[in-house]
């Protein structure tokens, strides 16, 4: 079954525009529209140079003309086709905006790059020598998946269900996608998917949201304060509740 985000219904707390979050989709779409501009050969070595190898960390972190614990960061930024970009973007778009609401702009960053190399430290862990290229930014925005579901678990999210579009409440949308890498990891699953980068996205994402979120923003939040001021003096004037 294909479930898709669309859109979430949980306003930011603040007016401010999330810069962080456009930018990161604008320099991912560029960076990878760059690449369809290369020859497939040239493309491949842009991939191998910058992209996340296992085994080039552990044997040589900061040996070659591009030292390998540099691709810790620049590997989020390369991803190896159409459909790869689209959903990682269309994640982000969705629900970036309101971790770096919850954050700000500069912990939000610092957020995003930290679950996304963890995500990458955690790939290493079944194959420290593996040769297989980790591409995309799936691992960083695992950690948002995380960091939204721990502070707006009742949130509506709309999805498309195969051709369907539904309002479902986050913690059900999202808790079934972290059960389904932690299953998947669990299986060991070799389908292609870096499944153990996902839980260790996710895995981060749930313990920084902890410590970065702004002071006043609380944890499992189940019914927004806006929404709670809007019902209450929706009552007091004999509005329906």
């Amino acid at each position: 079954m294909v479930i898709l985000p669309l859109y979430d219904k949980d306003p930011l707390e603040r007016d401010g525009v999330p810069y962080v979050t456009y930018g990161l989709i604008a320099v991912n779409i560029l960076v990878f529209l760059f690449e369809r501009t290369l020859s497939p050969a040239f493309d491949d070595t842009v991939e191998a140079s910058f992209g996340f190898f296992a085994t080039r960390l552990a044997d040589e972190p900061l040996g070659g003309a591009f030292p390998a614990a540099a691709t810790l960061l620049t590997y989020m930024f390369l991803h190896v086709g159409w459909m790869h970009i689209i959903g990682n973007m269309l994640f982000l778009w969705v629900f970036g905006d309101n971790i770096e609401d919850a954050m700000g702009h500069g912990r939000f960053l610092c957020f995003y790059l930290l679950c996304g190399i963890a995500a990458a430290l955690a790939y290493m862990l079944p194959n420290p020598h593996s040769q297989v290229l980790l591409l995309g930014a799936s691992g960083a925005i695992a950690g948002i998946v995380a960091a939204y579901l721990m502070l707006r678990p009742c949130a509506k999210i709309e999805v498309l269900v195969v051709v369907i579009p539904l309002a479902i409440d986050a913690y059900l949308v999202l808790g079934a996608w972290i059960a389904v890498q932690v299953w998947h990891i669990l299986m060991n699953a070799q389908d292609g998917t870096a499944w153990w980068a996902h839980g260790g996205g996710i895995l981060a994402g749930g313990l920084l949201v902890t410590v970065m979120r702004r002071r006043e923003v609380p944890l499992f939040q189940c019914v927004h304060p806006v929404k709670l001021i809007r019902q209450i003096a929706g009552r007091g004037r004999g509005e329906p509740g």
